[in-house]
């Protein structure tokens, strides 16, 4: 069984995200208000559809699964990694920003608030970051900033505390930064990570491709999609245990994943649909005793799989309160970038 697909920060994917879903991960999820009334009007029939399907996850925030979002004060000063802190930190960063430019906030982002804890909601009203809307009985009008930083927080805090195996999916690279930046007063706060771009391995339907078409190769072609993601899950996963021999890693694997890139090629020539590549962007967490032995910003290849170069590079983000053993990936897709 392969992981699921956590697209944040919006309640809907692009198309090409769900194309993405069907074919390399058990499908996909997203954070969905809790009234059901509102839930109708945010989902959209395609994903309804997917839903049926057992291919669409709609994680309702349950009122322990927003623990992780409560008042962050009175605690000790090791707490102040959590979830929390971030976003009281990052909330009055954005606050103070904007005061200072003397700038109006462009409120055209929409949070639910059964997304958020009550804290979280008094919080944003008093910095004026955000407006009810409709006098305030389900929804607040914030920016997109703010949107994506809460939004991203969510997401991962979901991923790293459930049972199912969520992995963190975004297409906005303003949300990505926002979720995995470290605190910038908390030097302690902060881990070690590799990034890795693998999008010329993961070719997605051209534009114009139908779901149906996606639907039917993913049945058809199960054995060699399973293949090539469980083959590159397992790198990451080694490259994270074995951090300081990452192309000792890719050597001990190329085989494996070579022998699978080249199954899927076969299989995406064979359906005669177009494809393309894009870039994604894999960011693996290394554990804390990886902190001492790893420099950001370092580049290097370390190898070539199915003709193409694998580079990585380090960078330090945000650790987690409770973090997965199995995995903590976080994945960046530029639906925008094509890749030659």
């Amino acid at each position: 069984m392969m992981a699921v697909l956590l697209y944040y920060p919006l309640v809907k994917p692009p198309t090409e995200i769900l194309h993405q879903s069907l074919l390399y991960w058990d499908g996909v999820a997203s954070v969905v208000p809790m009234s059901p009334h509102v839930y109708e009007a945010a989902v959209p029939v395609e994903l309804r559809d997917l839903r049926d399907r057992s291919l669409y996850t709609p994680l309702v925030l349950e009122p322990d699964s927003l623990n992780s979002l409560e008042r962050p004060f009175g605690g000790s000063r090791s707490s102040r990694t959590g979830a929390s802190e971030l976003l009281h930190q990052e909330l009055r960063r954005i606050a103070l920003d904007a005061r200072r430019s003397g700038r109006p906030l462009q409120r055209d982002a929409l949070i639910y608030l059964s997304k958020i804890s009550e804290w979280l909601e008094d919080e944003l009203l008093h910095l004026g970051l955000a407006e009810p809307v409709n006098h305030g009985h389900w929804r607040l009008a914030v920016t997109e900033e703010v949107q994506q930083l809460i939004i991203g927080v969510i997401a991962r805090e979901l991923a790293s505390s459930s049972r199912v195996s969520y992995v963190p999916y975004t297409d906005r690279a303003d949300a990505h930064d926002l979720t995995l930046r470290p605190q910038p007063d908390f030097r302690r706060a902060r881990l070690a990570a590799w990034e890795m771009e693998i999008g010329s391995l993961l070719p997605v339907p051209a534009p114009g491709t139908s779901m149906a078409e996606v639907l039917a190769f993913r049945e058809r072609y199960s054995d060699e999609r399973q293949n090539l993601m469980r083959a590159l899950h397992r790198m990451l996963a080694d490259l994270r245990r074995d951090y300081e021999h990452p192309a000792d890693v890719l050597a001990q694997m190329s085989r494996e994943i070579e022998h699978a890139v080249q199954d899927y090629r076969a299989a995406a020539k064979s359906s005669r649909m177009a494809w393309v590549n894009r870039s994604v962007m894999v960011t693996v967490a290394l554990g804390a005793a990886a902190g001492s032995a790893m420099q950001p910003g370092l580049t290097w290849v370390l190898g070539a799989v199915g003709g193409y170069a694998l580079n990585v590079a380090t960078r330090e983000i945000r650790p987690m309160g409770r973090a997965r053993q199995d995995h903590s990936f976080s994945y960046l897709h530029r639906i925008q970038e094509s890749l030659s």
